[in-house]
């Protein structure tokens, strides 16, 4: 009689592992990068922590350059004859966002100053230009960052080696802007280093449209400057990566997301949950905006 045979189990293939693979992208927009930047507990409270914190109250100013942008959008979108002053209420209407304000007198005043800011750039613009993008997604990666931001928008212009395309973005807030401020913006350098990848064309021009003054503010990036800002974002990247994977691991929270006081305490839709947020005074809603009508 032939032996019995044991049943045997198969076998479980081992998951191999590989050496040098790449470690995972970074997903983020320069928003995000910017919120780490100015204080991490606030990033932690915004991106990792679930539930998130409650925030405060909207913010008037918020409200009103997001209507304004959007109206300017709008603008863009409609057919180039309806590219016209007449058509600007009816389109600042149908996006005004009326959170925020102290009353309703307030609202009032912000919408004709942004009524009145929309048809004084307006004046500027051709209605027959068509921009290579108007509240555009672009997006590129690198060897730490998978980047995507909305650029307000993106202009196609003849440089002297052929098409360039330039990024512009709006701003309605109420201190003026100086040709730093376009140099030194990340958010502008990354919009134009993603361009660049997306349409294959020179992208090193960025400009800041202030709409209550008027003011064209540039800055002329090179290679050189655009990897700057890039290399900075990956590093503010890393650090991220490392905060996570710190708390992942055990670390506290609070150590590895460090607060970072100071003025903007005040405006931080945290500040209420946070120790050294709720020591500082808070700002109403609408103070941004009482301004507009002194």
């Amino acid at each position: 009689m032939p032996p019995t045979r044991r049943a045997t189990k198969p076998a479980v293939p081992e998951q191999l592992g590989f050496a040098g693979m790449p470690e995972r992208l970074f997903v983020c927009t320069p928003s995000k990068l910017g919120a780490y930047t100015d204080c991490p507990r606030r990033y932690r409270y915004s991106y990792i922590d679930r539930p998130s914190p409650p925030k405060g109250p909207p913010w008037a100013h918020n409200s009103l350059g997001a209507s304004v942008h959007t109206a300017l959008k709008n603008w863009y979108m409609a057919p180039t004859e309806r590219r016209v002053p007449e058509s600007l209420p009816t389109l600042l209407k149908a996006t005004w966002v009326r959170e925020g304000y102290r009353d309703v007198d307030q609202e009032r005043v912000a919408y004709q100053r942004a009524l009145d800011w929309l048809e004084s750039y307006v004046a500027t613009l051709d209605p027959e230009d068509e921009p290579l993008g108007v509240e555009r997604v672009v997006a590129a990666k690198t060897s730490v960052l998978a980047l995507n931001g909305r650029a307000d928008r993106i202009d196609t212009r003849v440089g002297p080696a052929g098409p360039e395309a330039v990024i512009v973005d709006y701003k309605t807030g109420r201190s003026g802007l100086s040709p730093d401020d376009a140099r030194g913006s990340q958010a502008l350098a990354l919009y134009a280093f993603a361009t660049e990848r997306m349409f294959r064309r020179p992208c090193r021009r960025v400009e800041l449209h202030h709409l209550p003054t008027g003011t064209v503010v540039t800055h002329e990036h090179t290679e050189e400057s655009l990897a700057r800002q890039v290399r900075r974002a990956e590093e503010t990247a890393q650090d991220i990566m490392a905060a996570e994977k710190a708390v992942a691991g055990g670390a506290d929270p609070d150590a590895e997301f460090p607060v970072n006081p100071g003025s903007l305490c005040g405006w931080c839709d945290f500040r209420k949950v946070c120790p050294a947020g709720a020591s500082v005074a808070a700002k109403e809603p609408w103070t941004a905006v009482e301004h507009l009508s002194a």
